[in-house]
Order: C-alpha cells, then structure tokens, then sequence
C-alpha cells in the first residue's frame, strides 16, 4: 500500500495491491501501474534509481588514487 496523488483527480489517496496492474523493472527504477480510485490509469516510477538521472557521475571517492 502506498499513497498517491492523481493526476487526474488530483486527490491523494491510498493506493492497495488490488489496484496495482503491473510492474516493470527498469534501468530507471520500477515503474508501477495502478489504478486510482477515480478509474484512472496512472503509473509512478519507484525504487533504488528512481530520481536519479543516468548521465549523473558518481561521486568521487576519497580514497581513489589517481592514474599518473
């Protein structure tokens, strides 16, 4: 279970496993498929990735040595 925020309805609700109606595992993060109270299909992007843009650097570590 999880909350939400429609886009459609714009309300936020608690969204229950029942409503959920896929998840695809993504580069991105897991992309999840619901649907809202209202009957509107929305999808949320969730995960250890999501948010975090692919072209981001890592940090550099302090304990890295430098080629020379």
């Amino acid at each position: 279970m999880f909350a939400h925020r429609c886009t459609s309805c714009t309300q936020r609700q608690l969204i229950f496993p029942s409503q959920v109606t896929s998840l695809v595992n993504t580069d991105h993060g897991i992309i999840v498929a619901f649907t809202c109270w209202c009957g509107a299909d929305q999808t949320m992007l969730t995960g250890k990735n999501a948010g975090t843009p692919a072209a981001t650097p890592a940090p550099a570590r302090e304990d890295a040595v430098a080629a020379a």
